[in-house]
């Protein structure tokens, strides 16, 4: 597969201002992106006062996250302790995904790192824009946290940006310990978390086998659906790994195509049979998918509240699969239209938000 530049990232492009080397650089390789890039920087960001959610109380909720997010960025790599802790390999790995596990994560999944994973240049931040990314690590250790699913099924309003933001945090804050530690072991450890990525956790969970990747490009669990945020921590300390799994998921997502239908910016795919682009099974089309973020304010969720998976549907749990079983499929589908229409939705905020 393709590697992918990070300079192409819609949270990327969105960032580099008129004047900056950034910019000059970019629009000059990518002048094609420049109108649509200038516009969108002339629109609100989340949680901005100018967007329909706005609140002047509970919009600082999801901000204030991503704000702490940035001031730790610094702590995802660190000094390696000089003396090296001696373990069995099934054994330390037993030990990381317990400890992972008892910090909240979910899923933890382990998978030898390949080139694909990671971007070829970064382009988050101005500071370390261009630079190409080299990693000699050679295992990714993959965790996600659960969102909950009432939070969610209330997107695109901001309780939904509120439990997306924590849970950034949340997979951050694993992605530090699980750093710390096994640095203190005397092995190499980089945290990967929001805005702060060297690589595509989607892929590197894929691989792991956490799940597959959706028509909604998010990676989808047959238990949790697309309700995760992923976190994942290099490292050269020896680990057992684990292998891809499989349910079906291609097949369902061409029948079913509940995330394309209620996105409200119509920025999925909605073919039937999947694209090839080297990455992905459908392509979301991101500026249009970001243009509507800045009108809600939130990063709207209703590509997630609409799959199936997500909702912890009875008649989903006892199917093994989903390959080549269309009738299956059907059943699932009928259901949940029959209880949730297009999508689920919950009116109105929790009581502690009211």
């Amino acid at each position: 597969m393709k590697r992918v530049d990070e300079r192409d990232a819609m949270f990327s492009r969105s960032n580099y201002q008129k004047g900056t080397d950034a910019y000059e650089d970019y629009y000059k390789r990518n002048p094609d992106k420049k109108a649509i890039d200038d516009s969108i920087r002339t629109r609100p960001r989340l949680c901005d006062e100018d967007t329909m959610t706005y609140s002047p109380l509970n919009s600082p909720m999801a901000s204030c996250a991503f704000d702490f997010l940035g001031d730790i960025r610094h702590l995802c790599e660190g000094d390696v302790n000089p003396v090296k802790v001696e373990g069995n390999k099934k054994i330390i790995t037993k030990r990381i995904k317990g400890f992972a596990k008892h910090y909240g994560a979910k899923l933890v999944g382990i998978t030898e790192l390949k080139d694909y994973h990671f971007y070829t240049h970064r382009g988050r931040h101005a500071e370390v824009y261009g630079e190409k990314v080299k990693s000699d690590h050679k295992y990714g250790i993959v965790f996600a946290v659960e969102m909950d699913k009432d939070m969610i099924n209330r997107g695109p309003m901001i309780a939904e940006v509120i439990e997306t933001s924590k849970c950034y945090v949340d997979a951050a804050v694993i992605g530090m310990v699980l750093g710390y530690y096994i640095r203190s072991l005397g092995y190499e450890a980089r945290n990967h978390m929001d805005a702060n990525y060297l690589l595509m956790p989607v892929l590197v969970a894929k691989d792991a086998g956490l799940g597959e990747i959706g028509r909604n490009s998010l990676l989808t669990n047959k238990e949790l659906g697309s309700r995760l945020r992923l976190g994942v921590v290099t490292t050269n300390l020896e680990l057992e790994v684990d292998k891809p799994t499989s349910f079906g998921l291609e097949d369902f997502c061409e029948l079913c195509k509940n995330c394309s239908l209620t996105c409200p910016s119509h920025s999925i795919s909605t073919e039937t049979k999947k694209e090839s682009n080297g990455n992905f099974n459908w392509k979301t089309e991101q500026e249009t998918c970001y243009i509507k973020w800045t009108y809600t304010g939130t990063d709207c969720g209703m590509c997630i509240s609409s799959c199936p998976f997500s909702q912890n549907m009875e008649v989903i749990k006892d199917i093994d699969t989903f390959k080549d079983k269309p009738e299956l499929i059907a059943n699932v589908l009928g259901e949940f239209r029959k209880k949730y229409g297009n999508k689920p939705f919950v009116p109105g905020n929790p009581d502690w938000l009211r």
